[in-house]
């Protein structure tokens, strides 16, 4: 008798009842400008390790490199900052770096280090940057005439004025 008897279908479950990896429906999600701005940054992220990663960058190594290029002799702090990277996580890439010979770190003064790229560091930035310069006109021609030029304005606008409000909230405190 219980052999005969069928189970009732679970649609939870159920193949039938899941839809396709790009049909699922997001809700909310879908008109979510922070959600939109995460998949944007995992997208470009991915394209950027497909091209520099062969070179043995990730993209917080190479905006480090970047900056300290265009600046030598920063402390590291101060381009933990500016980057918005957290100084215990700084300290282990700079560390990183400097095993691969591509940064020094020089005393500044009795606390802090001034950074320096090495000969290979210059090599490596000047390979990556090429390798990146034709990530972004890539996405440039993505956005079409002025995307680029809109989209950039608008992300600086949202970080700097999200940034100032938590500042000023954090003053309030």
């Amino acid at each position: 008798m219980n052999a005969a008897r069928k189970k009732p279908e679970d649609k939870r479950s159920s193949p039938r009842a899941q839809p396709s990896q790009g049909n699922i429906p997001l809700g909310p999600l879908e008109k979510s400008i922070g959600y939109a701005l995460r998949r944007a940054q995992v997208a470009v992220f991915a394209d950027f390790m497909s091209h520099i990663g062969d070179a043995g960058l990730r993209p917080a190594q190479f905006s480090v490199l970047l900056v300290i290029r265009e600046t030598p002799g920063l402390k590291q702090s101060v381009v933990a900052d500016a980057l918005g990277i957290q100084r215990t996580n700084f300290v282990a890439m700079v560390d990183e770096l400097q095993k691969k010979g591509w940064l020094d770190r020089v005393p500044a003064d009795r606390r802090s280090y001034a950074l320096h790229l090495t000969e290979a560091g210059e090599a490596k930035i000047a390979e990556a940057l090429a390798m990146h310069t034709a990530i972004e006109r890539r996405i440039g021609r993505l956005l079409g005439p002025g995307g680029r030029a809109s989209l950039l304005e608008h992300l600086r606008i949202i970080a700097t004025t999200l940034a100032d409000a938590e500042r000023d909230d954090g003053q309030r405190a």
